[in-house]
């Protein structure tokens, strides 16, 4: 018996372009459940590998990866229907460790499209913008060596009543990913501040920590990512 099922093995591998066993053996590589103990959200990042073995995520999905106010967009299956769309916010992440999870949440989905919010708790834990642009950067050209010319959502940092006090940084931060994206035809810039000022003060659209939205926050965030999506025609847009 064992020696059939090791025939039937090789046979299917055999079958087997040498581009899909590429693309399968990046798939398996991508999820594979060796993680150091002390990564960073590890127990998320597991987790996601473990809900694409127990249910395949949608083909060619509208990706949302980032920071937590992706990872608790609640509503977003149906604020960006009848698009098919996968969550892969986690904790409350950096750009950083959206590079360094590059490979397991980005690159097997082969999105349509990405829409991307990060960068304010980097600039909350002290970093420079220009080191936050920079490593915005660094996603860009990951997203360009694996997955070609596949649009990027940039959403600008929000004005949170909790960091208002960072409110220039961010400025500062936005308008340099505003300049980029201006030179680059794969990137656009999704600016959620002017709708979510009230004059000079951030409007009431957050929960009691005064950081997470409310409902009324990601509506704004919902028709302006909406509007974004439908310029750029990615609903009839192909995969990779």
């Amino acid at each position: 018996m064992k020696r059939i099922i090791l025939f039937a093995v090789f046979a299917l591998a055999a079958s087997m372009s040498p581009a899909a066993r590429g693309e399968t053996s990046k798939a398996a590589a991508a999820n594979v459940q060796t993680l150091p103990a002390d990564a960073p959200f590890r127990d998320e990042i597991l987790a996601f590998a473990e809900q694409d073995r127990e249910s395949p995520p949608p083909k060619c999905p509208v990706l949302f990866v980032g920071s937590s106010s992706i990872r608790l967009w609640r509503t977003l299956a149906q604020d960006m229907a009848p698009m098919h769309v996968l969550n892969r916010g986690f904790g409350g992440s950096t750009i950083a460790q959206s590079n360094l999870y590059f490979a397991r949440i980005v690159a097997p989905y082969r999105p349509r499209a990405i829409v991307f919010y990060a960068g304010e708790n980097d600039l909350d834990s002290g970093e420079a913008p220009a080191a936050v642009a920079a490593d915005f950067r660094k996603f860009m050209a990951k997203k360009r060596a694996k997955l070609g010319g596949t649009p990027v959502f940039f959403i600008s940092a929000k004005p949170s009543k909790l960091r208002f006090s960072q409110f220039a940084r961010q400025t500062n931060l936005n308008r340099t990913i505003r300049t980029l994206a201006a030179r680059s035809s794969d990137l656009t810039f999704v600016d959620v501040v002017p709708s979510m000022m009230a004059g000079s003060k951030p409007r009431d659209l957050y929960v009691d920590d005064g950081l997470h939205m409310t409902s009324e926050g990601y509506a704004i965030w919902s028709r302006l990512v909406r509007e974004a999506l439908a310029r750029k025609k990615i609903g009839e847009r192909r995969c990779r």
